[in-house]
């Protein structure tokens, strides 16, 4: 698993990276579903009713779960460091664009460590912003994989939750993206490049990601996949 290491610019990452701003989201969301339904829990208890009272105690126990998810969620995903430290070091390009916004297109191995082999999938996210690249097809876009499953018990050969995170969501530094860029096998983006017109296949496909038949594979990352 390849990784790659640079100093994250906090007031940057706080200020563009998505997959943050997701995590806020999520975590302002489950505080207002909690108190909506705290609210409903006292409406109905006050009715003095044995039917309220349990409607009230069934939205009680919800208000308590969005609660335990907001503060559940940042914990799951860690600190932005974290995210770049244990994800793996991916291709991706854009590969579709919008009035405001990019569709990148990755190549990302979502095989788990324990995988005999490699199951290599073409992966999309749909970014607003990518500082220090320009949004033109087949602009490269060095990224980390961010991979989890959606519970602990998942027994699949490969990650349930895969998603590429821009470098340049990190840091400023054109110099590090140079070198994230160059740090990725030209074999990968070469295959990349060649798989760009499926972006949107890919997109309407589930989980928003397509798995890679071996037999289309470069020899290279068969035999990377061996020797892991």
């Amino acid at each position: 698993m390849r990784h790659f290491e640079f100093a994250v610019d906090h007031g940057h990452a706080k200020a563009v990276n998505e997959t943050l701003g997701d995590v806020r989201r999520l975590r302002v969301s489950s505080i207002i579903v909690g108190l909506l339904f705290a609210a409903g829990a006292v409406w109905l208890y006050l009715r003095h009713s044995p039917w309220s009272y349990i409607l009230a105690a069934v939205l009680a126990v919800a208000a308590v779960m969005s609660w335990w998810v907001s503060v559940w969620a940042p914990r799951k995903v860690g600190s932005i460091e974290d995210l770049y430290r244990r994800g793996p070091l991916v291709p991706a390009m854009v590969s579709e664009t919008r009035p405001r916004g990019a569709t990148i297109l990755a190549l990302i191995d979502i095989a788990k460590p324990e995988t005999a082999v490699p199951h290599y999938a073409l992966v999309v996210r749909n970014v607003r912003a990518l500082p220090g690249h320009t949004l033109t097809e087949g602009e490269r876009v060095p990224s980390v994989a961010v991979l989890s499953d959606r519970n602990t018990s998942s027994t699949a050969e490969t990650w349930q939750l895969v998603s590429p995170m821009p470098i340049a969501w990190g840091t400023r530094d054109r110099g590090v993206l140079r070198r994230a860029v160059d740090a990725v096998d030209p074999v990968e983006w070469q295959l990349l490049r060649k798989n760009l017109a499926v972006s949107e296949k890919v997109r309407g496909a589930e989980n928003e990601r397509m798995l890679i038949d071996p037999h289309d594979l470069p020899a290279e990352l068969l035999e990377r996949g061996d020797d892991a």
